[in-house]
Parts: structure tokens; sequence; C-alpha cells
């Protein structure tokens, strides 16, 4: 099994975590109902902003942390759907890669995790 080394090895593991989130009822919603994404136009967004995090191409400008905080605004992150959310991550990067970058994007995912639901707490207050 190959570490991830390029967009396209991003891509397949974006296109199978995104696969994992919309079959699982217990977070779905979040992206089919609160957010209403469109996947053919999200996953090259998260293919760039990912490739930024572990291969440094750059070209993602989005504010990650406001993206999180609307959708927030709208239905309540709750510590629990994160834990959904890096469970499949993890399992999409375990069943597809192995090696420095795959040790390393699923610590960024943790790290990124963590972070929102710091940020998404202060702003309760």
């Amino acid at each position: 099994m190959n570490d991830i080394q390029n967009q396209s090895d991003l891509y397949l593991l974006v296109d199978e975590f995104y696969k994992k989130l919309l079959s699982d009822s217990s977070i779905s919603y979040i992206f089919t109902d609160v957010v209403k994404i469109k996947i053919e136009e999200h996953l090259p967004i998260l293919v760039t902003f990912w490739s930024q995090v572990i291969l440094g191409t750059g070209g993602y400008t989005n504010n990650l942390t406001q993206i999180h905080l609307d959708i927030n605004a709208k239905e309540y992150l709750s510590p629990e759907l994160f834990k959904i959310w890096l469970h499949h991550f993890n399992t999409a990067v375990d069943e597809y890669f192995r090696g420095e970058k795959a040790e390393q994007i699923k610590t960024q995912a943790l790290n990124i995790a963590t972070i929102m639901q710091i940020k998404i707490a202060q702003n309760k207050v």
C-alpha cells in the first residue's frame, strides 16, 4: 500500500471519505440538509485544501474556521459529530494509504477537528 503522493491520491481519499459520510445517517444530514453541498463542486475544493496542507501546493483561500462557524450557526456541530467525521476520515485513509503523509493527514484532521470544536465553544460565549 502506497503513501499519499499527489492530488490524484487526495481525490481518491476525499471521494471515499465523503461516500462514508453521506452513507452515515448520523452525520449525512449536515451535508445534505443543512449545507446542501454539491459534491462535484465540493470535492475539488477539499482536494485543494488537503493538497495545501499535506503537499504544500497552496491554492486554498477559503476561511475554514468561518465556514464551520457559519454551519454551526445553522446546526450545532457537536463533539460527537466531529468524532464521527474523524472516524470516517481515518478509516478512509487507512483503507487506501500507509506512510508518513497518511499519518500526517490523520494528525492534521485531528488538529483541525480540535481547533474547530474550540472555536465553536468560544463562539457560544
